[in-house]
């Protein structure tokens, strides 16, 4: 099993979503997050005051999925999230050695 965690735009959530489950996925995990990569933040102006954004606004998304799914699913959402433009995020996969479900005790790939 992988876990595949993507740091997105929060306005490509909805397209993402839509796209995992077109793809069959029923479950995953969203959470708020900021930071910065190699743009550093940028600046905005407000009431006529420009100030500097250290970090930006951010949806992080984790997903569990078999090991053969994690690449198709990778490209789901890179497919899904991608605008063109400094910021669109990224996406890492990790190995999971256990996964249960709470409910039932379920082990392995019958939890997800």
């Amino acid at each position: 099993m992988k876990l595949i965690t993507a740091v997105i735009k929060p306005f490509k959530l909805d397209d993402v979503k839509a796209a995992l489950e077109t793809f069959g996925i029923s479950g995953l995990t969203v959470s708020e997050a900021s930071g910065y990569g190699r743009q550093k933040g940028h600046t905005e102006v407000y009431r006529g005051a420009e100030y500097q954004v250290d970090l930006v606004p951010k949806v992080r998304l984790e997903v569990l999925v078999d090991d053969p799914d994690a690449e198709d699913v990778m490209d789901v959402i890179t497919k899904a999230a991608q605008t063109g433009k400094i910021g669109d995020g990224k996406i890492w996969c990790v190995p999971v050695e256990t996964v249960i479900r709470v409910r039932t005790g379920e082990r392995g790939p019958d939890a997800l």
